[in-house]
């Protein structure tokens, strides 16, 4: 079976397992004791993996602060920063197509008290950085849009829309999870950005880690906000639990791989998606549209609509050869929201597929598309 639901969750790589298991076995103490030797080997590999995420994004190991998972950090940003800066302001600026992470938290807070603008978006699902700037106010207090969606690939202009955000003096949030390790992010190069959010499942990593990237000034202290977890105050006060070592260390190997083969995967990816674009296309001509748009956006990630069958009856026939989906996996029993804010009605949704290819995936591999 070919897998092409890699936005959903990835293979983890053989190296990075590897890792992994000596901290699930032999190297088991927890980095807090720093009393004797397994809590210092253990306290050297987070700091390790903690260098290899930072490196991926060209931040400085200080900022990336370990979660587990984007789910999490995107509910820390908001939340934490909603409770922090209260007193400055009560309203909150996100897009139509966030993940659920964002969105539900939003709506969380507006039952709180505060406002939120959802802005909307266009044919691709981006921003448009002018309604940003109009929907900011003096009552803003933080702006959270998605570096590029999960359903259709496409990239906001993350550059624009967080330079407004600084230039007003708003916090800037983004959730990266998708472009993490498949583009080139250079943290230096967005000083508007105050937050990022990342997940390793989604770059070969294992599932429960992941972390969020707080901006540092020029003395090296981070933004503040409040933690979404108290306890032992582990992650300098921020985020409280004790270190899941092993999924935190197979994170770390993942970034490293990641960085490592940016380039090559990137254009591996951009290959296979055109192989992919060119099979269905030969295949189905005038009965499939693309949701997605062909420039600007994450490689790998093609959404099509197969004119007058339904998504879930076509998956479920096609699944003995091929795994995909309709969408992202945090809303699959409902109409994609992302498709119907880009303009798409019901019935197109329902027509609609979402095939995400994996820099693992060989040429050889996409051949079993001519089994359609």
């Amino acid at each position: 079976m070919l897998y092409l639901d890699n936005s959903a969750t990835t293979s983890i790589l053989p190296e990075v397992k590897d890792k992994m298991l000596t901290y699930l076995t032999t190297e088991f103490g927890n980095p807090s004791g720093k009393y004797y030797s397994l809590a210092e080997t253990a306290d050297a590999a987070i700091n390790e993996a903690r260098t290899h995420v930072s490196k991926l994004f060209n931040s400085k190991e200080i900022e990336v602060i370990f979660t587990s998972g984007a789910t999490e950090s995107n509910n820390m940003v908001l939340k934490g920063v909603a409770d922090r800066y209260s007193d400055k302001g009560n309203h909150i600026i996100t897009s139509k197509t966030e993940h659920k992470a964002v969105l539900d938290v939003c709506e969380y807070l507006e039952t709180k008290g505060y406002e939120v603008t959802y802005l909307d978006v266009d044919q691709y699902g981006r921003v448009n950085p002018e309604e940003l700037s109009q929907a900011i106010t003096s009552n803003t207090i933080l702006v959270s849009i998605i570096w590029g969606n999960n359903e259709l690939g496409s990239l906001n202009d993350i550059e624009t829309l967080s330079n407004i955000c600084k230039e007003n003096n708003v916090f800037f949030h983004t959730d990266a999870t998708q472009v993490a390790g498949k583009i080139e992010i250079d943290w230096d190069s967005f000083p508007g950005v105050s937050f990022l959010s990342c997940s390793a499942h989604k770059m070969h990593g294992p599932k429960g880690v992941g972390a969020v990237l707080i901006r540092s000034d020029q003395y090296g202290k981070l933004i503040s906000l409040t933690p979404l977890l108290h306890g032992g105050g582990q992650e300098k006060n921020i985020r409280s639990g004790t270190y899941s070592v092993h999924n935190i260390v197979g994170f770390g190997e993942a970034a490293r791989i990641a960085e490592e083969k940016l380039v090559g995967n990137h254009a591996h990816l951009e290959e296979l998606e055109q192989i992919l674009k060119n099979t269905l296309a030969s295949k189905f001509k005038d009965n499939i549209s693309f949701n997605s748009d062909d420039k600007n956006k994450i490689p790998g990630i093609v959404n099509v609509r197969f004119i007058g069958l339904n998504n879930e009856i076509l998956l479920k026939k096609l699944s003995p050869i091929i795994a995909a989906s309709t969408g992202s996996s945090c809303s699959s029993t409902k109409p994609s929201y992302v498709l119907q804010a880009i303009g798409l009605d019901i019935k197109s949704v329902r027509e609609s597929v979402r095939f995400s290819l994996s820099p693992y995936t060989s040429i050889k591999e996409l051949g079993i598309l001519d089994e359609l």
